[in-house]
C-alpha cells in the first residue's frame, strides 16, 4: 500500500498537477457514529479537458481507488457528472470520500470512458448515456442496459430540457375539466 496522504496532500497533490484545471476544491470533515469516528470527503470540480488525466493521477496516490458510481444531474445549462471514488478503502476509519465533478456543455456533452483504467465504471458510463443522453468516448459496450431498445431515441430520462420525457408523462392527478 502506498503512504497514506492527508485530505490536505491529496487537494494538493491535484492542484500541483492540473493548477487552473482544478475548479475549485473543498475538504468536509464529519463526526458521525457513538465511537466519534471522523469522516472525510473531499469536492473537486475540474475541467473535462484533464478529466482522464485527473483518474490517472488519482491511480498514482491508491493504485485501485474505488469507484462507487457516477452521479449525473441536469443542471439546466451543463450536465453535471460527479463520479465517487474512496480511496484507503478497507482501511478501518481511514477511507476518505473523493468526489469529482465535470461539467459537460449541453452543446457536445462528450466524455472520455475511464474503463480502460476501471472496468468497473462501464455499467454507470452506460446509465449516463442513457439517461442523460452524453457520449461517453472509447465506451467498450455502447448499448443500451437500462431502457428498453423500443424507448424512443433521443429521449433521455433525466434531461429537464427538450430532449426529457416531459411530453411522454401524463400527469395523473390532474383532471380534466
Amino acid at each position: 500500500m502506498t503512504k497514506q496522504l492527508t485530505p490536505e496532500e491529496i487537494v494538493k497533490s491535484f492542484k500541483d498537477e492540473f493548477e487552473t484545471k482544478i475548479k475549485y476544491a473543498r475538504i468536509e470533515k464529519h463526526i458521525a457514529g457513538t465511537k466519534k469516528n471522523e469522516l472525510i470527503h473531499i469536492w473537486m470540480s475540474v475541467d473535462r479537458s484533464v478529466f482522464k488525466n485527473v483518474v490517472k493521477h488519482l491511480m498514482t496516490l491508491e493504485e485501485y481507488p474505488h469507484l462507487a458510481v457516477t452521479s449525473g444531474y441536469d443542471t439546466g445549462k451543463t450536465i453535471e457528472l460527479v463520479y465517487h471514488f474512496s480511496i484507503y478503502f478497507g482501511v478501518r476509519y481511514r477511507e476518505i470520500s473523493l468526489n469529482i465533478t465535470v461539467e459537460l456543455p449541453k452543446s457536445n456533452p462528450t466524455i472520455e470512458t475511464i474503463t480502460d483504467l476501471i472496468p468497473g465504471a462501464l455499467i454507470t458510463e452506460q446509465e449516463k448515456q442513457e439517461m442523460l443522453g452524453i457520449k461517453v468516448k472509447g465506451i467498450p459496450k455502447d448499448k443500451r442496459v437500462f431502457i428498453s431498445d423500443d424507448f424512443p431515441k433521443g429521449v433521455y430520462p433525466w434531461r429537464k430540457d427538450e430532449t426529457g420525457p416531459e411530453k411522454m408523462a401524463r400527469n395523473l392527478h390532474e383532471v380534466k375539466k
